[in-house]
């Protein structure tokens, strides 16, 4: 089966190609912010990228006729089980109208449903970053006004999890895993038999600090400094994700780089430390959701590829049960594996309502 896989994002709109699980051709096409800027909304874009995606598709010398089947990235839709999705009308509308927020990967499902029904053949998403599986009690967050969300990499996340599985010979849905996304947002998520039962909400910045993000903040003193009359809303919010995190202490969100100064700035040394340890505390609280019987704790994302953080989270959790490193995230080969799945019949395609 010939798969043709779109992930938009911010600044640049990822494809690949894929004969079953083997990838044939993938292409990451960049656009500059003065390309973009002529459009106010997200949507606005789709005829631009879809003539770029259509023009690297023709150059290739791939036939979209010789497709079995398109997959979009899953944008911000409601919230919704894990799995693989069929991109419906119902699906369109709310992506189209940015149902809980504009963002470039709500583009993934349009432009996936548009190339499809030109050749008659399905189209979906997989595992959207608003897959929602939250026990009840997941939910409270101390206050009624305030709700706890599940918004995260839950694309990347179920894709480890169901590998891991894969690796040791047994089902996703028999295990107990903490997944723990390493990138400009960390993601910690408790996997209980398949569902992810709880995790904090990556993209608000709720949890440990990163690279990009401030991670759960003193409440009183966020209070005080968003009446202080200093910040604007919209301040606030860049502060807690984008500008917060690494980037507030260093202005930087490399890493790499920043750990190659720690010998000369050992303020670095123990800002590193202190994230680990953020994710460590993470990672214990979670493994309460099914009262400390984990069987494996599986780190993830581009900054799983630090033998630094990857081993002073590990020295911290090991207790908890074995660590496994399965650094990098490849989007574009999980959401052909999820689109096989169905295809394969493997596992049922699902409905969007």
């Amino acid at each position: 089966m010939k798969l043709l896989i779109i992930n938009p994002g911010s600044t640049s709109t990822k494809i690949g190609v894929f004969e079953n699980e083997t990838s044939i051709f993938e292409s990451s096409l960049s656009h500059s912010m003065e390309a973009l800027a002529p459009f106010e909304k997200m949507t606005d874009q789709y005829d631009f990228r879809m003539g770029i995606i259509v023009s690297a598709l023709k150059d290739a010398g791939i036939d979209v006729e010789s497709l079995s089947a398109v997959v979009g990235r899953g944008g911000l839709v409601k919230p919704l089980e894990g799995g693989t999705y069929y991109v419906n009308e119902e699906m369109l509308a709310d992506l189209r109208i940015g149902l809980q927020g504009q963002h470039a990967s709500n583009l993934g499902g349009i432009i996936a449903h548009a190339i499809a029904q030109k050749i008659n053949k399905p189209a979906f998403i997989v595992d959207p970053v608003v897959v929602d599986e939250f026990m009840d009690i997941s939910r409270l967050s101390g206050h009624p006004l305030l709700k706890r969300r599940s918004i995260f990499h839950a694309l990347n996340q179920k894709a480890i999890a169901r590998q891991y599985a894969k690796d040791v010979g047994k089902a996703y849905t028999d295990l107990n895993l903490i997944v723990v996304h390493l990138g400009g947002g960390i993601s910690v998520g408790i996997h209980a038999k398949g569902k992810v039962v709880d995790v904090n909400n990556a993209l608000d910045g709720e949890g440990p600090f990163s690279p990009e993000r401030s991670g759960t903040l003193p409440t009183g003193d966020l209070a005080a400094l968003c009446f202080s009359g200093n910040y604007s809303f919209a301040d606030v919010k860049k502060m807690i994700a984008g500008s917060g995190g690494m980037v507030a202490y260093f202005n930087s969100n490399n890493l790499k780089e920043l750990e190659e100064r720690f010998e000369a700035e050992p303020e670095i040394k123990i800002a590193f430390d202190a994230m680990c340890y953020q994710i460590a505390k993470e990672i214990a609280a979670v493994s309460t959701a099914v009262c400390g019987q984990v069987d494996a704790i599986l780190l993830t994302g581009g900054l799983a590829r630090s033998e630094y953080i990857t081993s002073e989270i590990t020295k911290r959790v090991k207790f908890i049960a074995k660590v496994c490193k399965y650094p990098g995230e490849d989007e574009l080969a999980a959401l052909a594996q999820g689109a096989l799945r169905v295809l394969r019949g493997e596992e049922v395609g699902k409905e969007y309502l």
